[in-house]
């Protein structure tokens, strides 16, 4: 027997349209050590990163057709794992930094606001949306993500149980990524640890997922786009984190910060954080107004956009060394 839910139009929550570029391009995303390392190391850093996003506006302008494509620039800055310094201070030298080197940052972003934007959980919002891709073969056997904060890309290797009476004692088995080709490239991923005091701290590859789905212009809560550009009305800069918006527009004349497409340049040292984004990412059921929206309009302006989330993101690792 099939049971029919009657729902008033009125009652459903409006998806909320966001502007749109064609790339959000990211110059960069760096913790308190390479702030703490001086102006030198910034500059070392955007030197790097300069000739990687003049190439991906290059590959953006050519995917345009030779029509001027919207492409917004970011920085992400980490100030949710430990609290350093101050706004007034690393905001400044980070922008003075990235304009000796040619570039411009159009939007800047914090990490906390990865986790909570505003009085939005977007983190535990975001991981409430993980759905767990059962490896073939299994039974249920495993806790679900949501219960033991792991998730990973295919089956785990068995828990070695002691042998019982007549029975032999479990074999080991090695694991198997679910969409493996041929050999398997296991990750289980770490979404949240709690504290003994009940304080529940975020992963890194968890928080990036939501700083993708933010770029990507795919993040709702009750149908409202979060998190939403502040701009930057002043000359100064605070002196407490938690009074600088969650996302700060400091190009007035930028195009929109979120796109149909991302690209990140940044260290080698981030490749396993972000291998890790791409398996929580193809686990999650996106907002799917948002994900019209984005069809929707691609299709609109011509704008070839993968079906696959995971797909709508690149990257450009460089060396430090």
């Amino acid at each position: 027997m099939t049971e029919s839910v009657f729902q008033e139009t009125a009652s459903r929550p409006r998806t909320q349209a966001v502007p749109l570029s064609h790339l959000s391009l990211e110059l960069g995303h760096l913790y308190m050590e390479d702030f703490e390392a001086g102006p030198g190391h910034l500059r070392r850093h955007f030197e790097r990163v300069r000739p990687w996003a003049e190439a991906a506006r290059a590959t953006a302008v050519a995917a345009a057709g030779g029509k001027r494509p919207r492409i917004s620039t970011c920085f992400l800055i980490d100030d949710y794992f430990t609290r350093f310094s101050a706004p007034a201070e690393v905001v400044p030298m980070l922008l003075e930094e990235a304009n000796r080197a040619g570039l411009v940052v159009d939007y800047l972003a914090r990490e906390s606001g990865c986790a909570v934007a505003g009085e939005v959980p977007v983190a535990e919002a975001v991981a409430g949306r993980i759905v767990e891709e059962p490896p073939p073969g299994s039974y249920g056997l495993r806790p679900p993500a949501a219960q033991t904060g792991w998730l990973a890309n295919g089956e785990r290797s068995p828990v070695a149980r002691a042998p019982q009476a007549m029975k032999p004692a479990t074999a080991w088995q090695p694991p198997k990524e679910t969409t493996a080709r041929r050999h398997s490239v296991f990750l289980d991923v770490e979404l949240r640890d709690d504290g003994p005091d009940g304080h529940r701290t975020w992963s890194c590859p968890l928080l990036a997922v939501v700083w993708q789905l933010a770029r990507l212009g795919l993040l709702r809560n009750e149908g409202e786009a979060v998190p939403v550009p502040q701009p930057h009305t002043g000359h100064a800069f605070p002196e407490d984190w938690d009074e600088l918006p969650p996302l700060l527009r400091l190009n007035p004349r930028a195009d929109p910060f979120a796109a149909y497409r991302t690209c990140s340049v940044m260290s080698n040292r981030f490749l396993p954080v972000e291998h890790a984004v791409r398996v929580i990412l193809e686990q999650i059921e996106v907002d799917p107004g948002a994900l019209a929206q984005a069809a929707e309009r691609s299709a609109r302006e011509n704008a070839t956009v993968p079906d696959s989330v995971a797909d709508r993101i690149s990257y450009v690792f460089y060396a430090e060394q």
